[in-house]
């Protein structure tokens, strides 16, 4: 039987909203927490005020939760959560690569897919950090909920599975359940499809084409997902799970979601530019479309949805144009 306080101190890279929750959440579970910052004024209001006033304002944070400015800082951790935006993550991990502890997991809680590479952020994590024992953490968690304590349940994948067990032991609470498994590219797939598949929920309900439209979305929209994520090697049943289906419905079904509330904006006339206007979140969907399109097109599968929210986030096309070339391709078997 593992010792679950083999992980005593754990190390959060990004304290955006889900980093800072995640932080909370670690807090609760009675581990030691930094909280590393880009940002001066997030590490000030946090050990301060035990508050991040910038992206996660009116949570009272936990008062261990100590908040940091360097990578250097997370030397002495034994568990680290990476949870730098997807298209950074590469930076962050190079970076504390020197500053790593001998054998500390590092877990992947970013959703994306890299531009340029179109590599997945295992591949991305693999490369920064070739000897660090890898996992990630996905599933339907809104980061103001899991910060306010309400109940969540996520996948907390990882190949060696006592190895994930060991993480889940060490980072669950009453109201943060972590289901394991060892699928990753499943876990991470579903995860960075369905932000883009988000703005497109999101353009529904901005041009009020009713919930008919939005439900045909969400489940055309879940069978791009598990294509595309099969191409890649996942397993089917991983995407019927939270880290697929459950994290799906949840980010296309509320304007809480970063994404969808880009994609309402759109389909109201704004422009891109001023759909992310004041925005001090990042919504991972508009810089990870054109690479799951691009990555779609390598592969060869078909993703009409994903394609047609990369055209418009492009600026190729108009969405009035983009929803009716949706609504005109033939007909055809449902698959």
């Amino acid at each position: 039987m593992s010792d679950i306080r083999r992980f005593a101190h754990v190390g959060v890279i990004g304290a955006g909203a889900w980093g800072t929750a995640l932080a909370q959440v670690c807090a609760r579970a009675g581990l030691r927490v930094s909280l590393q910052a880009r940002e001066p004024e997030v590490v000030a209001s946090v050990n301060q005020t035990h508050e991040n006033l910038v992206f996660l304002p009116g949570v009272r944070l936990e008062p261990t939760i100590e908040a940091v400015a360097d990578l250097s800082d997370l030397s002495a951790c034994d568990l680290i959560l990476a949870v730098a935006p997807a298209q950074h993550l590469r930076a962050a991990l190079t970076a504390f690569g020197p500053h790593r502890q001998a054998n500390a997991p590092v877990v992947l809680c970013a959703k994306g897919v890299e531009q340029g590479t179109l590599k997945l952020m295992t591949e991305v994590a693999a490369e920064a950090l070739p000897d660090a024992p890898i996992a990630v953490l996905s599933g339907p968690s809104f980061a103001g909920e899991v910060a306010r304590n309400l109940p969540a349940a996520v996948t907390l994948a990882c190949a060696d599975e006592a190895l994930g067990r060991e993480i889940a032991e060490a980072i669950a609470t009453p109201t943060f359940r972590p289901y394991t498994a060892n699928d990753l590219i499943g876990a991470e797939a579903g995860g960075a499809v369905k932000n883009v598949l988000a703005i497109a929920c999101g353009v529904v309900e901005g041009k009020g084409l009713g919930r008919n439209a939005h439900a045909s979305v969400i489940t055309r929209g879940f069978a791009e997902l598990t294509r595309l994520a099969v191409a890649l090697g996942a397993r089917p049943e991983t995407l019927s799970g939270l880290c697929g289906l459950g994290d799906l419905v949840l980010t296309c079904s509320s304007a809480q979601s970063r994404n969808m509330s880009v994609g309402m904006a759109l389909g109201q006339g704004l422009t891109l530019d001023q759909a992310l206007a004041g925005k001090v979140s990042v919504a991972e969907g508009v810089a990870s479309a054109p690479a799951v399109r691009a990555l779609a097109r390598k592969l060869g599968v078909e993703t009409p949805i994903c394609e047609a929210v990369a055209a418009i986030l492009a600026g190729e096309v108009e969405v009035d144009a983009a929803i009716q070339g949706l609504l005109s391709r033939p007909l055809k078997p449902e698959a």
